[in-house]
């Protein structure tokens, strides 16, 4: 409430339309009807809240004069949207920020796998699994954003699950982060934490040469 003084009014005198509000400091501050904002009149008695002025004879007088109680209603109001509007903002500072962590940790996934194959530790038939996986479940989660969008027939959550667990979890990560899609249901994300668990447990079954063989035949 800047350049804006707080009083009662102590006098109203309803047929001049007229009244006198005193101030905190227990000066007499006169006010006249045209003043209050309020869609009634005055009360003897209320706290209101004003701006000091001059009337046309330079004589002091109350100016812009409001109920006390409308106001802090309305700074209340003000200072809610504030701090909604800084809680939006620094979700999605947040969020923004998980989206480059996680594009950081995909790409850097399939980098190792890459690095690896050029080690000999693996067969560029599993890069390309996994790029190919990545790529199918990204569609697959844009599909089933799409769908549940226009109300047509949507991809099971297991379908969604078992790509992530054969390797396209890069792709679900990709697809949660940047669509949107699958990211706030906690169940899902329990679940695919768990696929991306048992993939890397396979990815160390292949690594240890035990599964090399075996995918490599599948191919």
């Amino acid at each position: 409430m800047a350049n804006k003084q707080q009083g009662q009014i102590k006098k109203w005198q309803d047929d001049k339309g007229f009244g006198f509000i005193e101030t905190e400091n227990g000066d007499s501050v006169f006010f006249h009807i045209n003043e209050f904002k309020a869609r009634r009149r005055p009360n003897i008695g209320e706290q209101v809240v004003f701006t000091s002025g001059q009337d046309n004879q330079g004589r002091m007088q109350a100016k812009d004069v409001q109920e006390l109680s409308f106001v802090q209603q309305k700074m209340a109001q003000k200072n809610k949207q504030i701090r909604q509007r800084n809680h939006k903002r620094s979700a999605q500072a947040e969020f923004e920020a998980g989206q480059k962590k996680r594009l950081f940790l995909g790409v850097g996934f399939y980098g190792v796998l890459i690095l690896l194959t050029v080690m000999n530790k693996l067969s560029w038939l599993v890069v390309a699994w996994y790029a190919a996986l990545g790529i199918i479940t990204y569609a697959m989660y844009a599909k089933d954003k799409a769908a549940a969008q226009n109300n047509d027939w949507r991809t099971s959550e297991s379908t969604l699950h078992l790509l992530s667990a054969l390797g396209g979890w890069v792709g679900a990560m990709v697809a949660q982060t940047y669509l949107r899609h699958k990211s706030q249901k906690p169940e899902f994300r329990i679940a695919y934490y768990l696929t991306v668990m048992i993939n890397m447990a396979g990815l160390l079954f292949i690594l240890a040469g035990g599964g090399r063989a075996f995918f490599a035949g599948l191919l």
